[in-house]
């Protein structure tokens, strides 16, 4: 039976010279706007805060997104989705940087010593840190070298504590919004990231749960 045409023609599209450059050029947009915002003073009261909270909403965002790539692609069909799954990974760790630099500038004025001091004070700041300490094990090896370099099976298994990256990522937010008891958009993102996971884990699960159907079945 033929695949049907609309993932044959999302899949053509996607395989295009085009569609990496457009990415790149959408994933920078958040960013180019931040930027217009601090120079047009549009960024509220705050704009410390706002550049700070606003970076790590888009950290979390596009976490979010490079989880989702897998399930949509089997969901839908579109299995180029999964070429573009390394610059959506990248600009994770992009924005996470961002993120930490607008911390470690506006509220810590580059203060090295500073800045080591208070990692360990505060729970949100060591989660976030152990968060961006990961990702930037993740971004360093998303390249094909890296892989020959690790082999396929310690690669996959480095690779996989993206999984954890978003726990601790949910946990930061979570400690960050508990001061004030704002938890709304922490419910949002966290059940996101808990339907991706769980995804993935009945995924892993279902073939032993087969198979422990059909030994009872006989």
């Amino acid at each position: 039976m033929p695949p049907p045409r609309a993932p044959g023609a999302v899949n053509r599209w996607l395989l295009r010279r085009q569609a990496k450059p457009l990415l790149f050029a959408a994933a920078l947009l958040p960013l180019a706007w931040l930027v217009f915002g601090a120079f047009a003073d549009r960024l509220g009261a705050n704009p410390a805060e706002t550049l700070i909270r606003s970076t790590g909403d888009w950290t979390l965002r596009f976490l979010c997104l490079t989880l989702a790539i897998t399930p949509l692609r089997q969901a839908t069909g579109w299995h180029a989705l999964a070429r573009l799954r390394r610059m959506v990974g990248l600009f994770t760790f992009f924005y996470a940087l961002l993120h930490f630099l607008c911390f470690a500038w506006l509220d810590m004025g580059f203060d090295g010593a500073a800045i080591l001091a208070d990692i360990p004070k505060r729970p949100f700041i060591l989660v976030g840190t152990a968060a961006l300490l990961l990702l930037l094990a993740l971004a360093a090896t998303s390249f094909n070298r890296a892989i020959k370099a690790l082999g396929a099976a310690r690669w996959q298994a480095l690779h996989r504590s993206v999984y954890a990256v978003a726990l601790l990522a949910i946990l930061h937010f979570f400690w960050m919004r508990a001061a004030k008891q704002d938890f709304d958009e922490v419910a949002v993102y966290a059940a996101i990231v808990a339907a991706l996971l769980g995804w993935r884990l009945w995924r892993r699960l279902r073939p032993v749960l087969r198979r422990g159907a059909d030994a009872q079945g006989r």
